[in-house]
């Protein structure tokens, strides 16, 4: 038995060298025939080293709301938040060099509304859109369901029109005409462009830094505005309404029946034990963090040494023009980013089998469908999937999972719920919440809660609609 298990151990580990092999030939072999790829091939690496570190801190959103609302088990909730403190002090070094590839996004109740769907969403799915990518890694069936679902109702939504611009306000209709967009792009049809021209980007885009008239790319602007006050203060405030309203009930019986009375002090150790629990989760929350802004110091860099401000540029230096934005970019965050790059390469296959989907904004006018064997996010992506896979390897947690019916079904309505939370919130749990919390940007938050309140109701929902079955199978079995 024993020899079996060094054996199945020996071919995962050369699966999991295999990945890393294929990964550096194609860093090497596209170096050697162009320079610029080794633009591409940062998104490839810092995406591989993602993935591996979520795998390793089983981070998934869905999991951690999951676990919270429905067993009360506050572990990778926690471990979530010391993740953002963490990665929002590394952030605050790179904005204070004036280094950073952050943007901003405009704040208001969309926000929440937006996060509200892609968080039932990811409850329905079962894993969130990271949650998802490296789930697939491990050879989970039902994520890469997920993912499939949440790209194609991306590339589906973004290009929405017909009938949904009766759904338009007029309010919204003007001011997107207002904005002189290129002829190319038809900003008075399609809901989601009006949506967008004429109601998100009219709303203000604010940091704690700018709220405080401070500069972002300040010491006190980075540290003590977007670190201190709009990332420690409320992840403390958070962390506390989760000790007092899961754990510490459980700590002080443990307390009381060991010393016969629970004080303050006790309180504190508690509270402690809580953060100190999820220690696996805040290692990969660091090197996460780490990464994420050495990937914006290294792409500032680049685009530096290149002359550029878009990867679009490069892509059209090396002859690859198709599918660049009419400004002649494509999408090119400059940081961690998740589910608009899936969304372009469904976009892409869509647009080689006829459809005219270059002529909204989501497409058209900011991030371009290109090749995806070109795209840098996609690398980034399908990097993460590898370095999740030979983490999982690496440690004998590959599995291929065959998905059932019933939980293919959830995915695929979790993920179009997540899918179009995404587009209405211009990102999802990583882009919309995480990357923007730890930048000091206030739509985080915002999104943030709509998401909290939406894993709630999808808990609540579960919860029903598992009574609900199993009262209908004990009634059929007559018990």
């Amino acid at each position: 038995m024993e020899m079996v298990m060094d054996e199945s151990m020996k071919k995962k580990r050369m699966w999991a060298y295999a990945i890393v092999a294929f990964l550096s030939a194609v860093s090497i072999g596209t170096y050697s025939y162009n320079e610029y790829y080794i633009y591409l091939s940062v998104y490839l690496w810092f995406g591989f080293i993602y993935g591996m570190c979520l795998q390793y801190g089983r981070f998934c959103f869905s999991s951690a709301f999951r676990d919270l609302f429905a067993v009360g088990v506050p572990r990778m909730a926690v471990g979530i938040m010391i993740a953002t403190v963490l990665f929002a002090l590394v952030s605050a070094f790179v904005s204070a060099t004036g280094l950073s590839t952050f943007h901003a996004a405009p704040t208001s109740v969309h926000a929440i509304i937006a996060g509200f769907i892609f968080g039932v969403g990811m409850v329905f799915a079962g894993g969130c859109a990271s949650g998802s990518l490296y789930k697939t890694g491990e050879g989970n069936g039902v994520a890469l369901l997920v993912i499939l679902s949440i790209s194609v109702t991306q590339a589906l939504f973004a290009d929405v029109a017909g009938w949904t611009n009766k759904l338009v306000p007029e309010s919204w209709h003007e001011s997107a005409v207002s904005k002189g967009l290129p002829g190319t792009i038809n900003a008075s049809d399609g809901w989601v462009d009006q949506y967008l021209a004429g109601y998100v980007w009219d709303q203000p885009v604010m940091t704690y830094a700018s709220i405080m008239d401070m500069s972002n790319e300040s010491i006190a602007g980075a540290f003590v505005g977007n670190v201190l006050i709009g990332v420690i203060i409320p992840a403390i405030l958070l962390l506390t309404i989760i000790y007092f309203g899961w754990a510490r009930s459980s700590h002080r019986k443990k307390t009381i029946k060991e010393k016969g009375q629970a004080s303050f002090k006790d309180d504190m150790i508690g509270f402690w034990r809580m953060i100190s629990a999820s220690k696996r989760t805040a290692v990969a929350g660091l090197i996460l963090g780490v990464f994420c802004g050495l990937q914006m110091l290294v792409t500032q860099g680049l685009r530096v040494k290149f002359g550029v401000r878009n990867a679009g540029a490069l892509l059209e230096r090396m002859g690859h023009d198709f599918g660049l934005s009419v400004n002649g970019t494509v999408f090119d965050p400059g940081y961690w980013y998740v589910t608009t790059q899936e969304a372009q390469w469904v976009g892409w296959v869509f647009n080689k089998a006829g459809a005219d989907n270059m002529d909204n904004i989501y497409f058209g006018f900011v991030n371009g469908i290109p090749n995806p064997a070109i795209n840098p996010a996609d690398w980034m992506s399908l990097a993460l999937i590898g370095g999740a896979a030979v983490m999982a390897l690496l440690h004998n947690e590959f599995k291929f999972k065959k998905p059932t019916l019933e939980l293919a079904t959830w995915a695929i309505i979790g993920g179009a719920l997540m899918g179009i939370g995404s587009r209405l919130g211009l990102g999802c749990n990583v882009g919309a919440f995480f990357v923007r919390v730890s930048q000091g940007d206030v739509s985080g938050w915002l999104f943030g809660i709509g998401m909290i309140g939406g894993a709630y109701i999808g808990v609540k929902f579960f919860n029903w609609w598992t009574e609900r079955k199993m009262e209908k199978e004990f009634t059929n079995c007559g018990i």
